[in-house]
């Protein structure tokens, strides 16, 4: 089922405009959750316009001892790899910040892929609904690692163990569209003219992964004027 009657766009002069606005509206709802629950879940993602964001936080202020992070997805690589999502936030954010190293909750993509997605779906099933979970869309209309064309176990799996993946490497780890929808809220950054054969196929209608992704209360699109402009 399309998520587009639910979704709240906001349109961005340029993508580090968008990496601003991310920065504020996730301190914003960690604030929230702090008060109300007395911690913030949050679900990370890959890529430019996210490690743009991050860098922000990196010099913001927050109670980040009641931060706990996760992610939509990793690479099968080494630990320590320049290329895995998890050290791409290390060096953009947590150097600089105080989150507790126990509440980095990193996919152990290192191992086999079965074994690394059985392994987070335990992890992360008991703190279901997250707070907020981070996503963007791939040029072939991709988000986490979940790719068109692509079939994936039905629900009730939190994760999916991937196998060739149209981009390298072939092998990676994902949460599901259920872990995925398993948030109170859902934020889409989408930068770039890249992008928008990926928009433009969302907008209208083609069933992709990113299309059946749902929050409980706010699902949220923040993009660049490049990406959404059509293509001549």
């Amino acid at each position: 089922m399309s998520n587009l009657q639910s979704l709240h766009w906001h349109i961005f002069p340029d993508a580090n405009t968008v990496a601003q606005q991310a920065c504020q509206k996730i301190l914003t709802a960690a604030r929230q959750a702090i008060a109300a629950r007395g911690a913030f879940h949050l679900v990370l993602a890959g890529g430019r316009t996210p490690e743009a964001c991050y860098r922000y936080l990196s010099q913001a202020q927050a109670d980040w001892q009641y931060w706990h992070l996760y992610y939509g997805d990793e690479r099968c690589l080494p630990v320590g790899h320049a290329e895995r999502n998890s050290q791409m936030v290390q060096t953009a954010w947590l150097d600089h910040v105080a989150i507790p190293a126990q509440q980095h909750h990193i996919i152990p993509a290192e191992r086999e892929p079965e074994t690394a997605a059985r392994q987070y779906s335990q992890l992360i099933v008991p703190v279901l609904p997250f707070d907020l979970a981070l996503l963007g869309i791939g040029e072939d209309g991709h988000t986490a690692s979940l790719f068109p064309d692509h079939q994936y176990l039905p629900a009730p799996h939190w994760t999916h163990a991937v196998y060739n993946a149209p981009k390298p490497p072939a092998e990676r780890v994902s949460l599901s569209v259920a872990a995925l929808s398993s948030t109170r809220q859902v934020l889409f950054l989408i930068t770039g003219e890249s992008k928008q054969n990926a928009v433009k196929a969302w907008k209208n209608g083609k069933d992709l992964p990113i299309s059946r992704i749902c929050s409980e209360k706010e699902t949220a699109v923040y993009i660049d004027q490049a990406a959404l402009s059509i293509p001549k």
